[in-house]
């Protein structure tokens, strides 16, 4: 098994993705010692933190370093267990039965002798159930667990693999990545630990189970903690918590080093005011939303996100740091009551 042998301040690029710009990840010891230390116990990763921490980015990353496939799955109130595993296209599978009745009633003899068999004949042709298998579409887990029997049942039902823009090889193993399961249903985090546990799944329909071979897969799940996960749940994964400092330099130091990773590449570079500026702006408006208990408190992506509009919109260092000023409310002020107070303050 492979484990992340880089340095503990080790940079990986991402490729863009979707409708995602290329990013940048940085590493820090605690997050490679936690990676290590799930592929070692093979044991979930519950990655805890508030939004725009980081949590996803980095399960990105650590796949990409592995040299892994990466799969992720974005958790939602709707999600059910079985989604993590499979998908059944119910649509398609009813489209595909009503076509066949109207096929079957075009070709019957339209006779009246024969209208009873042929109404007979449309009953068990539409109610017949067809091959549920061949509405099934695999999810993570599948993927995971047995790529190349997921390549077979993605070929079968007419659907791409996963894309891997990082260039992530099957032959390395899976990360996978669920995001925000505190979104789901309390069977939803014991229904992932009852897979993992068995090592294998059986798929509604089909005669022989998804059974995992090869590398064991390294899952990443990540919280923001909008409710309390199973207790049976957290003692079977191993944490990671991604805090930002307290203490305001701190903070600063660490924005002002994640902005230099993110935009002092490919010949440019940010000044170090703009850097040092917006993190005053960032560092403020976050004291003040926690101070108010306005949730959630402004961040490294919004931090990340104000540098990039403001170096992307202006050319100079000099315009970017009067712009910054200027659109900042844009990016930190997403609170309504932190609208309503700066727009009171500016009236005083």
């Amino acid at each position: 098994m492979k484990f992340l042998e880089i340095a503990d301040d080790a940079v990986v690029e991402l490729a863009p993705t979707g409708d995602m710009p290329e990013a940048v990840h940085q590493f820090g010891p605690r997050q490679i010692r936690a990676i290590n230390a799930a592929l070692a116990a093979r044991r979930p990763l519950l990655v805890r933190g508030e939004p725009g921490s980081g949590k996803s980015q980095l399960a990105r990353a650590a796949a990409k370093a592995l040299g892994r496939v990466f799969i992720s799955y974005t958790v939602d109130v709707r999600t059910e267990s079985r989604d993590l595993l499979w998908h059944f296209d119910a649509v398609a599978r009813l489209a595909k039965a009503q076509l066949l009745g109207a096929l079957q009633r075009a070709h019957e003899p339209a006779a009246s002798n024969a209208r009873d068999k042929n109404d007979k004949a449309e009953s068990e042709t539409v109610s017949d159930p067809l091959p549920i298998q061949d509405y099934l579409h695999p999810r993570p887990l599948w993927w995971a667990f047995n790529w190349d029997n997921a390549l077979d049942q993605a070929r079968a039902v007419g659907i791409p693999a996963p894309p891997q823009p990082d260039g992530g090889d099957p032959a390395n193993g899976c990360l996978v990545l669920i995001d925000e399961i505190d979104k789901a249903e309390i069977d939803v985090p014991n229904g992932l630990l009852e897979a993992l546990g068995a090592g294998c799944f059986h798929p509604q329909g089909c005669t022989e189970p998804v059974a995992a071979t090869g590398i064991a897969p390294l899952v990443v799940i990540t919280t923001n903690e909008e409710r309390a996960l199973p207790d049976a749940f957290v003692r079977r994964c191993l944490v990671l918590h991604l805090r930002l400092p307290t203490d305001p330099e701190k903070l600063a130091e660490r924005l002002i080093a994640r902005g230099r990773v993110h935009f002092d590449r490919g010949g440019q570079r940010v000044s170090q005011q703009v850097l040092r500026h917006a993190a005053e702006l960032l560092i403020k408006d976050r004291e003040t939303a926690r101070a108010n208990h306005w949730l959630p408190l402004p961040g490294q992506a919004e931090y990340l996100d104000l540098v990039r509009a403001v170096i992307t919109h202006a050319r100079t260092a000099k315009a970017q740091k009067a712009l910054l000023d200027k659109v900042a409310e844009f990016v930190l002020k997403k609170h309504p009551d932190a609208f309503e107070q700066a727009v009171e303050q500016a009236a005083d």
